[in-house]
């Protein structure tokens, strides 16, 4: 993505550059794992996933709710850990820099997201999300927050929940929703007229005459694309978890590449090299940064 009006979009979209709706308990996830257990065993994406996306006045809002092949014991920690998490957004092509926070402002993290290219940090925008979690053995809640974001946006959440369930596995409730205004508008209707007017989400809305699909597009599109990145994020970071730790790094990045290469049309945007070149970099750049700010 060039810089300009396509690259405040990408912004915008952070996880779409964030991510919450409002949060459940157990048995209102539970409750939804069955509502959608049908749309999940005859899911699109032939894996047991549901997604959808709304827009509410000047809100938006994404959803992702998928059953992952991990048990809910080894899962759990992962999410509570904002070393992980920074490990795993960094996979994101627009995630450029993630530093865990702590101290007397409580926990929470920085993310720098730019551009699709290799740029250096300090040109990235830095969002700083504060953090929160509720764990039990049967529930858990972690939630990020950030109150302002590029140009005028504001309210970014983040919300992912999860719950086990039989033979190992997880349910997972991804969940993301942020204001925006005028100029944001504005920005992202240019961006969809001009570099974004081929991209398509993956809420399917209608039917062509010749039978092919119609793909959410405009705003809902972006929000359906980055809901889509970040759950392939979470699933390339579980999965490398078995390999030895020497090996973890290239395998998540091989795994996230792979993954996203399955929907070419909504989210290819590199070549393997590329991103795989670029990533490498900038997670020596992270380790190297968060090694200095831990150092006594």
């Amino acid at each position: 993505m060039t810089c300009g009006v396509g690259y405040r979009v990408w912004l915008l979209g952070l996880l779409g550059v964030a991510l919450i709706a409002q949060g459940q308990d157990a048995a209102s996830l539970a409750a939804r794992h069955a509502e959608l257990s049908e749309r999940l065993a005859d899911s699109p994406f032939h894996q047991p996933l549901y997604l959808e996306s709304r827009q509410s006045g000047k809100r938006l809002h994404g959803e992702v709710y998928a059953e992952l092949a991990y048990p809910y014991l080894q899962l759990s920690p992962v999410l509570q850990d904002l070393g992980q998490w920074c490990d795993l957004l960094i996979l994101h092509l627009n995630v450029k820099g993630c530093q865990p926070r702590t101290g007397s402002v409580g926990p929470g993290l920085t993310l720098h997201v730019g551009k699709k290219q290799e740029q250096p940090l300090a040109t990235a925008y830095p969002f700083s999300f504060d953090y929160r979690v509720q764990a039990s053995p049967n529930f858990l809640q972690v939630s990020f927050h950030a109150a302002q974001g590029p140009l005028d946006t504001g309210d970014y959440r983040i919300l992912v929940e999860a719950m086990p369930l039989d033979g190992g596995r997880s349910f997972l409730h991804l969940s993301y929703a942020y204001d925006y205004g005028l100029q944001a508008r504005m920005a992202m209707r240019a961006y969809l007229a001009s570099g974004g007017r081929d991209k398509v989400g993956f809420s399917i809305v209608g039917q062509s005459s010749s039978g092919l699909p119609i793909y959410q597009g405009d705003i809902r599109g972006i929000i359906e694309r980055n809901a889509m990145r970040y759950y392939l994020a979470i699933e390339a970071y579980m999965g490398s978890l078995s390999a030895p730790s020497a090996s973890r790094i290239d395998k998540r990045l091989e795994a996230w590449q792979s993954a996203v290469e399955r929907y070419p049309r909504q989210l290819h945007e590199l070549e393997r090299s590329t991103y795989l070149r670029m990533k490498q970099r900038e997670i020596r750049r992270q380790q190297a940064l968060n090694a200095t700010v831990s150092a006594p």
